[in-house]
């Protein structure tokens, strides 16, 4: 099932905000009141964009999102909403992850610094609704991890917004390592006064203590082994690689603790769902690829950095007055025997390859 995205219920969409981890969910007033969908055509609004070159990633993004403006990321988030409304709801809840979750929250005590790690593309999603309560007032560093797929002008938005909030953040990409020693220096910092009073009780100093949190697949085991530079935690680029908590050491003066990826174990937030179901971050079998492709289609086709024709001239095919389903389908036939399926993956695996530019699926909210 489709729905118009244009009309005057969208045209001031009311939104509410969660002030702890930057979701925004429409309000309830504003779904009371919308006119009953009589429409089964979604209206695809997209901008142009000059032929794409993958090597020019970061910099073509940011020419193109400085010369055509902004997009209105809420009122992306509320046609995201009813383009998932329809679909069958995203779940995965593995059976390690409750066992994990239970342990996860007993370590966290003896934690001197949380290190939680997200996925750059989408900070906000990847941001576990229950992670601030179980921190409590531990020392936090959030990272977000592949910086080198997204746009400077993404990367610049994210660290002034968790700057405003007194959050510390960095940067960094688990597979080349960049970013990884200056997250070492900052957590040791951080926790510099944990051995400051035990000398002062008469105590040895002892390493310091972190935490590494985060969802499936963001890339937390990756992160430490480059820390390290040697592999000790078993890493893949796939959700639920990592099934138990290891300690490993780093140095004489700084401990970490590789933990599996944590996940609600009902994801409320469908639209959320679906962006982690797009960046890889959840496990293939909770969503139908088809249907989180289209989805993909029709939020690349929004985005002034990509447009349709940058679609249009990857795969040959205009997307213009088309829903992604039908983008999909319409791919499947010449590259594909008619394989939908296929022709789902090979969409989403060329956006997780960058093929559509370096682009974040998430602005900071507005505040």
């Amino acid at each position: 099932m489709a729905v118009p995205l244009s009309g005057p219920w969208l045209s001031s969409p009311s939104v509410s905000y969660d002030t702890l981890h930057g979701r925004r969910k429409p309000l309830a007033v504003a779904l009371a009141s919308a006119p009953p969908l009589s429409s089964t055509t979604i209206q695809i609004v997209g901008g142009k964009a000059s032929r794409l070159s993958h090597k020019e990633g970061a910099s073509y993004s940011k020419i193109l999102e400085s010369s055509k403006g902004e997009i209105d990321w809420a009122d992306l988030d509320t046609d995201l909403y009813y383009w998932t409304k329809p679909l069958r709801p995203v779940q995965w809840y593995p059976g390690h992850i409750a066992k994990t979750e239970k342990e996860l929250k007993e370590q966290l005590k003896l934690m001197d610094v949380v290190i939680e790690v997200r996925d750059a593309r989408i900070p906000i999603s990847t941001s576990h609704p229950q992670m601030d309560s179980w921190i409590a007032n531990r020392k936090r560093i959030v990272v977000l991890n592949r910086e080198d797929m997204i746009s400077t002008a993404d990367r610049n938005a994210w660290a002034t917004y968790f700057a405003r909030q007194g959050t510390k953040v960095a940067f960094s990409n688990g597979k080349l390592g960049m970013g990884t020693m200056k997250l070492g220096r900052l957590a040791k910092s951080l926790a510099d006064g944990v051995n400051v009073k035990r000398r002062a009780k008469g105590l040895l100093p002892r390493p310091v203590r972190a935490g590494i949190v985060g969802y499936p697949n963001v890339g937390k085991s990756s992160l430490i082994n480059r820390l390290l530079k040697r592999r000790m935690c078993p890493a893949a680029p796939r959700p639920g690689v990592t099934r138990v908590l290891k300690w490993v050491r780093f140095g004489k003066d700084l401990e970490l603790l590789d933990s599996p990826g944590i996940i609600p174990m009902r994801i409320s937030d469908q639209a959320a769902a679906i962006k982690l179901a797009i960046c890889d971050d959840i496990g293939e079998r909770s969503y139908d690829v088809v249907d989180v492709a289209a989805i993909l289609v029709q939020m690349l086709t929004k985005l002034p950095s990509v447009g349709s024709e940058v679609l249009h001239n990857r795969y040959k095919i205009d997307v213009d007055s088309h829903c992604g389903k039908t983008f999909v389908q319409k791919l499947a036939l010449p590259l594909f025997n008619g394989d939908v399926n296929q022709a789902a993956f090979r969409v989403l695996s060329d956006f997780r390859k960058g093929k559509f530019g370096w682009i974040a699926l998430e602005r900071p909210p507005k505040e």
